[in-house]
């Protein structure tokens, strides 16, 4: 290989990998940009999944909600909002009062976990009653 041709290969190869590397960054830009929807439709969202895992998500006591927020502390800032309830087991007895944290990527429901005192402690909660009348089946009016 000549010297030219050798130059000319190393140049292809290095304007290559910068156009993959610009690539890369608008991906990984745009990702973040989506991650941080706000969830519009949020209450939704809950009340769905709280009626598909509880055991028995009808007369739920004591329930409140934090409006959505952008956590600080991911490399990805995402939305999440915190939760407080009294739910029946499947036994029908009350459970206790739990708190729970509600993540949320592109604007939908990504995870509903328990919450540690240091995620929801100081959450600004506002009562849920519409989650105190979720109903199954026939016993939705």
């Amino acid at each position: 290989m000549t010297q030219a041709v050798w130059h000319g290969l190393r140049w292809a190869v290095a304007v290559a990998l910068l156009a993959a590397l610009i690539a890369c960054a608008g991906t990984k830009d745009k990702d973040k940009e989506e991650a941080n929807i706000f969830p519009a439709k949020f209450k939704g969202q809950i009340e769905l999944t709280l009626t598909n895992t509880l055991g028995d998500p009808t007369n739920i006591r004591g329930a409140y909600y934090s409006e959505p927020v952008l956590d600080p502390t991911g490399p990805i800032k995402t939305y999440y909002s915190c939760l407080r309830f009294n739910a029946r087991g499947t036994d029908g007895d009350y459970m206790g009062s739990h708190d729970y944290i509600a993540y949320y990527y592109g604007g939908e429901l990504n995870q509903l976990i328990g919450a540690t005192p240091e995620q929801c402690g100081k959450a600004a909660y506002k009562p849920y009653p519409e989650l105190e009348k979720l109903c199954l089946g026939a016993s939705c009016k």
